[in-house]
């Protein structure tokens, strides 16, 4: 059974003669353990093809099912326990709380989740991915390669089965972006879980087992790699 599969999935914003069709229907099928990166130019639908994949908006028509269940068909209740459960998110801009420190971001999702922390766990992925001195700082005291790391590691601290990035290299310069990019490849890798990225970089791309091109709103014809 595929990990990830749509049916018809579509989006459009507004109404009558204000319609804009962000995502026109898409069949679309992502198995477990694949790196898929949807590339795209600004304002392409890939994004929104992210938040419709992840449970963070509304299909206008068309189902997602992740291992079989039907995402939309959840009351948005459902909906949020099962992404906090399954799902990792990456953003381009961080989102860390500025009031706690690393370690508390990393655990966060956890704890509201009611779980406690696998200490072990989370000792190797701050390892992994070098920030095991820097947990005890705020995030304003942090670089931005280091903020992104702690990103990382809050996405991976619950264990999902699959982890989404949306232009997580975007607001860091080429060397670190590079290096955080490897990091996240190689922890997702380590820990067994399926990766879906949102970027415009072809570096990024390269990197991954398939591709997916969109343009407004359309998946190309053959784009799959």
């Amino acid at each position: 059974m595929p990990l990830i599969e749509t049916k018809q999935l579509a989006k459009k914003y507004g109404q009558d003669e204000t319609t804009v069709q962000a995502l026109y229907p898409l069949d679309l099928t992502i198995n477990e353990n694949e790196f898929l990166a949807i590339v795209g130019p600004s304002g392409s639908g890939k994004s929104t093809l992210l938040q419709l994949l992840g449970g963070l908006d509304t299909p206008s028509s068309g189902k997602v099912t992740i291992e079989g269940q039907d995402l939309y068909a959840m009351n948005e209740r459902e909906r949020s326990i099962f992404r906090r459960r399954n799902f990792g998110f990456i953003f381009q801009s961080f989102n860390l709380i500025p009031i706690l420190t690393a370690e508390e971001n990393i655990t966060m999702p956890l704890l509201l989740d009611g779980k406690k922390p696998d200490l072990t766990y989370l000792r190797e992925l701050s390892r992994k991915l070098g920030i095991e001195e820097r947990l005890h700082h705020l995030p304003g005291q942090l670089s931005g390669g280091q903020q992104q790391r702690v990103a990382i590691a809050r996405a991976l601290s619950g264990k999902p089965k699959i982890v989404f990035a949306d232009e997580p290299t975007g607001n860091l310069d080429t060397r670190i972006g590079e290096e955080v990019l490897d990091l996240l490849i190689e922890s997702v890798r380590e820990f067994g879980k399926t990766l879906i990225v949102i970027t415009h970089d072809p570096k990024v791309a390269e990197r991954a087992s398939s591709v997916l091109n969109i343009v407004d709103g359309r998946i190309m014809e053959g784009a799959r790699q």
